[in-house]
C-alpha cells in the first residue's frame, strides 16, 4: 500500500504536514480586566499599579524587550478571547478550543472591523487568562479596536517529528519549524534560541496538567541569576531553552531534559512570576541541543519588524510586513 511522504522543510526536517488537520478557530480583542483592588502586591512588598495583559499593546511587539517595562505580564500585540458559547460544552469550551487549536506561526486575519482583510500572526498563549497573543503591524494596531473578531488558520496539533519520535512538539504550526533555522544531525537536533536557563528558575505555571494550553514564568527575582543567564536582555518572541525541564505532559522539573519555548508575555513583579514561556518542543537532552544565536526570534524569522541585532547598534532591516515568502 502507498503510504504519505513527510513534508521535509529547507532544512531537510521531515514533517508529518499531510497528516495535520487545519481548522478555523476565532477569538474577539479583549478588553482588559481589573481587579477589585488595584494595586498588585510586589515580591519586595510594595504596592504598585501597572497595566496587565488583555487589549491592544499598540508599542509592545514581537522583538521588542519584555524586561524593565512599567507594566505586569503585558501582553504584546493583541490578546484573543472568545466570550461566545456553544449549546454544547462547557460556559469556556469556545475560549478553550482557540487557546488549544492555535499553534505559535499559524496565520491570523481580522475578519470584521476597520482592519478587515489584515493578517497578523499567532505568538503565543498565556495561561491563566487564557489568551492568544497575534502580531500586527503597528499601523494595524492603531486602527484595531477592542471586540473586533480576529480568526486563526489552526495548524500544528498532532505536528510530529518522524526521524526524532522521542522528541514532543506542541503549540507550533510547521511554519514555525520551516522558518527556524534547524541544524539536523545523527545525534538530533541543534535549535538556535537566544537564552538557556536553568528549570530552577521557573515560577508559575509549574504543575499544571496541560502544556498546550499557556505558558510557565522565569522568575527573575535573584540578581545573579539575572545576570548570569543574560535575562535583562529577553525580548518578547525570543526562542529559549529550558534545561533540565520537561513539559511533554506538563512544566515539570526533570534532569537530562529540556524544553525549548518563546516568550510570550513580559515580566511581573509578582512571587513567582516573570516572563511567560510557551513550549514548543520537548524532550531528552541527547536529541535537543540548544546553540546560542541572539536572532533567535519570530521577529526576525517572521520578518515583523526592526529589532536589534547582536549587538546595540545594527539593526535587522525588514519589511514591517509578513514575511513574503510565509507558508502554513
Amino acid at each position: 500500500m502507498k503510504t504519505r511522504r513527510s513534508v521535509r522543510n529547507r532544512n531537510q526536517l521531515r514533517l508529518n504536514q499531510e497528516d495535520l488537520v487545519m481548522s478555523v478557530v476565532m477569538g474577539q480583542i479583549a478588553h482588559p480586566v481589573g481587579r477589585a483592588n488595584p494595586y498588585r502586591i510586589g515580591h519586595d512588598g510594595v504596592p504598585r499599579i501597572l497595566p496587565a495583559g488583555g487589549g491592544i499593546s499598540i508599542n509592545q511587539r514581537i522583538g521588542d524587550r519584555c524586561v524593565g517595562l512599567a507594566g505586569d505580564h503585558v501582553e504584546p500585540g493583541v490578546s484573543l478571547h472568545n466570550n461566545d458559547r456553544e449549546v454544547t460544552g462547557s460556559r469556556k469550551g469556545n475560549n478553550l478550543a482557540l487557546i488549544t487549536y492555535a499553534c505559535v506561526g499559524n496565520r491570523a486575519q481580522v475578519i470584521n472591523g476597520p482592519c478587515k482583510g489584515q493578517w497578523g500572526l499567532v505568538t503565543g498563549k498565556h495561561g491563566g487568562v487564557d489568551h492568544v497573543m497575534v502580531d500586527f503591524p503597528t499601523p494595524v494596531l492603531k486602527r484595531l479596536r477592542i471586540g473586533d473578531r480576529i480568526q486563526i488558520n489552526s495548524i500544528g496539533m498532532g505536528l510530529r517529528l518522524p526521524d526524532y519520535p522521542d522528541i514532543t512538539v506542541m503549540n507550533c504550526s510547521p511554519a514555525l519549524l520551516k522558518q527556524w533555522p534547524l541544524q539536523l544531525n545523527a545525534k538530533g537536533l541543534k535549535v538556535p534560541v537566544t537564552h538557556v536557563i536553568p528549570s530552577g528558575l521557573l515560577g508559575s505555571g509549574l504543575g499544571k496538567n496541560s502544556s498546550w494550553r499557556g505558558d510557565v514564568d522565569i522568575q527573575l527575582f535573584d540578581d545573579k541569576a539575572r545576570s548570569r543567564f543574560h535575562l535583562d536582555q529577553l525580548r518578547f518572541g525570543d526562542l529559549v531553552a529550558i534545561s533540565c525541564g520537561s513539559s511533554q505532559f506538563g512544566p515539570a522539573l526533570r534532569e537530562n531534559k529540556t524544553i525549548i519555548g518563546v516568550i510570550v508575555h513580559g515580566d511581573s513583579i509578582v512571587s513567582g512570576h516573570g516572563p511567560g514561556v510557551t513550549p514548543l518542543l520537548s524532550g531528552s537532552d541527547r536529541k535537543l541541543h540548544p546553540i546560542r544565536d541572539p536572532e533567535a526570534n519570530l521577529a526576525l524569522l517572521f520578518d515583523l519588524q526592526i529589532v536589534f541585532k547582536s549587538t546595540p547598534h545594527k539593526f535587522y532591516k525588514s519589511t514591517h510586513g509578513l514575511n513574503k515568502n510565509y507558508e502554513y
